[in-house]
């Protein structure tokens, strides 16, 4: 009988080697890692491809790690190694297993391990591409929708970047909320934001404001923004009274120009912060009572685990159900990481951009 020896297996991860642009992406082949007491060993099925991704390897994001570091925020694969101290439990942690994870670093490899409590089941029959997508794109909206601006049936919301990851999972879900939504894209991604029931505005040719003032005189009910600094600011000329904008990525204040960096290379990434907490002051202090609220949802997974995992559950339920469809932009395979990274840098991505793994060293 052939017993495979997992120690001596190597596998193929993606490595940040400077702080900098795409060429910064290396790929390397390794021995497997070997999961410690209470980590599970995943192998990778697929990795998102996300903007806070090339923050960190720009060295601005806030959670960039020291160089060299293995990219990646979200992932689904299978478990395929338990380490000590793991308990086999139904539904849940067994080998075979298909499970999904937002590491935040290390999703780019074919193997990763990872505590066993930062795993959450993904239900039999899933295409994985889609269910990726759920782990950071679709929590992110379903956070900001019914956590941060607690949306009501018939309200009205507009959506930056409608037409991205995170803006087409905000349409779908916005849709099922029986929201009427106003979306900012290219006059590419138009097409997409209207079959999900948005109103697109090019913001390329369109003042964005005054056309949510033609649309909806009063204006809107919740702005969700995440590009941050000053473009908070006019997001909420937007508001009706009593509105939010709900500020997220902040990609302005922390990739904006002339920030410093230490002796490593790594951007200083509180340049932004005190700029970004005034808007955000300025929003509560000022009449109108026309909100600015941040949301992160790395902050919020760590102050209440169990909500991430609930409202992920939730989101899966509703791929099961088909009440859901994420837009895959395109698939690339896990070596092709830098290639990947460029065509989302490029901007006008319509969907998520998903790294897959072929799985042939399973």
């Amino acid at each position: 009988m052939f017993i495979r020896e997992y120690r001596f297996v190597r596998h193929t991860r993606i490595i940040v080697t400077h702080y900098g642009g795409p060429d910064a992406l290396q790929v390397v082949e390794e021995e497997c890692p070997e999961p410690k007491r209470g980590e599970v060993r995943v192998r990778v099925l697929a990795a998102g491809v996300a903007m806070p991704d090339i923050m960190a390897r720009e060295g601005v994001h806030p959670e960039t790690p020291a160089v060299p570091f293995t990219p990646g925020w979200d992932l689904v694969g299978v478990v395929d190694r338990l380490g000590a101290g793991v308990v086999e439990r139904k539904p849940g942690i067994e080998p075979g297993q298909i499970v999904a994870a937002m590491p935040i670093h290390g999703a780019y490899a074919e193997f990763v391990c990872l505590p066993q409590r930062e795993l959450v089941p993904v239900p039999s029959g899933l295409d994985a591409a889609e269910s990726v997508s759920l782990v950071l794109n679709y929590i992110t909206a379903y956070q900001m929708l019914h956590r941060s601006a607690k949306v009501k049936p018939g309200q009205r919301v507009l959506i930056h970047g409608a037409s991205g990851g995170v803006g087409t999972a905000l349409l779908q879900l916005g849709r099922l909320a029986e929201l009427e939504m106003y979306g900012t894209c290219s006059s590419r991604g138009a097409p997409a934001v209207s079959e999900l029931g948005g109103v697109p505005i090019d913001y390329r040719n369109q003042d964005y404001v005054k056309e949510i003032h033609r649309l909806a005189s009063e204006g809107v009910d919740a702005v969700f923004d995440p590009i941050g600094g000053a473009h908070l600011w006019h997001s909420r000329e937007a508001l009706r009274p009593g509105g939010r904008v709900v500020g997220y990525g902040n990609t302005t204040s922390l990739r904006g120009e002339g920030l410093g960096s230490d002796r490593t290379g790594r951007r200083n990434r509180l340049h932004g912060i005190p700029i970004y907490a005034l808007y955000i002051a300025g929003g509560w202090l000022l009449p109108g009572r026309k909100r600015i609220v941040p949301y992160s949802i790395q902050t919020l997974k760590r102050l209440k685990p169990a909500l991430f995992r609930q409202d992920l559950i939730a989101l899966f339920d509703l791929l099961q159900q088909q009440k859901i469809k994420p837009l895959i932009a395109q698939r690339f395979p896990l070596a092709e990481a830098r290639h990947a990274q460029e065509l989302l840098g490029k901007g006008g991505v319509i969907g998520k951009i998903v790294l897959v793994c072929d799985g042939s060293q399973a």
